[in-house]
């Protein structure tokens, strides 16, 4: 993660490179749903790209692109509807094989995404569990649960996600204006805040969230 504040989002890479410079710090490609327990590892961009022809690997070059201009990007593993678990050690010891041959520092003869070397994994385990995201929200405790979550966590830096529109999630979207009314001016001033992260660049696109938060992050 990076030390200064900035804003990270959930992406599709269907965009053209111009909309991401200037706006995100970090992209996060979403997602690799299956992999684990015998599975064969595979990505599934929703629709943009066909990886079992090897069509995800024109997109390289854009992730070249985007790294060249300082934003980091990572590979969102799991997910909602994915099929993934791990059933021991040794599995996970192949899936992070896997991982670092195909979309890291590693070697693979069939990397789905080309040649690009990506910045890190993005772990987004949902499979058995709730996301809640309502609940903060809708409790307003939201800074209670952020002084748990940045106090009982090892990590350097935290980013606050949020659905970047009512449609994004079942509840819990906060308004822009509630977000940098209250919200924001409390969190900053923890050393362990980081930025904001948004689901998805889709909804973004539809509210225009973090163009109104931005200046507030």
């Amino acid at each position: 993660m990076a030390s200064n504040p900035s804003s990270s989002i959930p992406f599709l890479l269907s965009v053209i490179l111009v909309l991401v410079v200037g706006k995100y710090a970090f992209v996060n490609i979403a997602f690799l749903p299956t992999f684990g327990n015998g599975r064969n590892p595979q990505i599934n961009l929703a629709g943009h790209c066909d990886p079992t022809t090897n069509g995800c690997t024109r997109f390289s070059s854009e992730i070249q692109s985007c790294q060249s201009r300082g934003i980091k990007v990572m590979l969102s593993i799991g997910g909602a509807a994915g099929s993934y678990s791990l059933s021991s050690t040794d599995d996970a010891r192949q899936v992070a094989t896997y991982l670092w041959n195909n979309f890291l520092g590693g070697q693979s003869s069939s990397r789905p995404l080309g040649a690009a070397v990506l910045d890190g994994i993005d772990f987004d385990i949902q499979g058995g569990t709730t996301q809640h995201w309502d609940e903060p929200a809708s409790s307003g405790n939201l800074v209670n649960y952020w002084n748990q979550w940045t106090t009982s966590i090892p990590a350097t830096n935290f980013f606050l996600g949020l659905p970047a529109s009512p449609n994004a999630a079942g509840s819990g979207f906060i308004p822009a204006a509630d977000l940098t009314s209250k919200v924001l001016p409390t969190i900053k001033g923890s050393a362990k805040y980081g930025g904001v992260m948004l689901w998805s660049k889709y909804f973004d696109d539809q509210t225009g969230y973090s163009s109104s938060i931005k200046s507030s992050v």
